[in-house]
């Protein structure tokens, strides 16, 4: 698969999860959102997986806070550490409300991502940004495949050199745990920010 087709399906993926989004923007009333609102999306609802001690995790450990989740690896060199960094700018301008502001990594890449590199790499962004791992491949492709998620490895020059191509964007939880947005990558700080202002309002 060329480039061209791999950035095709990454797109298609964020087309899938933002085409309820249509319905509910249009409904009077509703807060308006910066990212795509999927409020009663029948996907993405929860998950099953571990954090980097080892800790098994799901959206209910995580009630009372708007969680952001993301789906990437460690040594992706650009859209990765971009996205954790402007998450923990959100999570700054938010003030004492930055407390109620959960970052999930989900990591697309067992083969190097371990709880150790895992926890080092959340670590260099926030200290209370977590990393979550699959028990293993096939749970990771059914997780993906729930959350409407691309991922595929490219083979580098060398077996250790290779990268993931992966959707670039966050879901979004209310306090509830309930789905609520769709955030690109690209989407402002500023914006990112209040939209996590109003899902903590009760939006």
């Amino acid at each position: 698969m060329n480039r061209r087709e791999t950035i095709k399906k990454i797109a298609a993926g964020a087309c899938l999860a933002g085409a309820t989004a249509v319905f509910y923007a249009c409904s009077p009333g509703r807060p308006q959102f910066r990212g795509i609102d999927v409020t009663g999306a029948d996907y993405a609802k929860d998950f099953k997986l571990t954090d980097f001690d080892g800790r098994a995790r799901a959206l209910a450990d995580f009630r009372g806070k708007v969680v952001a989740l993301f789906f990437g690896y460690t040594q992706c060199p650009d859209v990765c550490p971009t996205t954790m960094a402007e998450l923990a700018q959100v999570k700054q301008k938010l003030g004492a409300d930055g407390e109620r502001l959960q970052v999930l990594f989900v990591s697309v890449d067992p083969e190097r991502d371990t709880p150790e590199v895992l926890k080092a790499y959340m670590g260099g962004f926030d200290p209370g940004f977590l990393g979550l791992y699959a028990g293993s491949p096939e749970q990771l492709a059914t997780l993906a495949r729930d959350f409407k998620v691309y991922y595929k490895k490219v083979e580098g020059k060398t077996p250790e050199s290779y990268t993931v191509d992966h959707t670039a964007a966050c879901y979004l939880y209310d306090p509830q745990g309930r789905l609520r947005l769709y955030s690109r990558y690209g989407t402002p700080v500023d914006a990112l920010a209040e939209d996590v202002r109003l899902l903590l309002g009760g939006a």
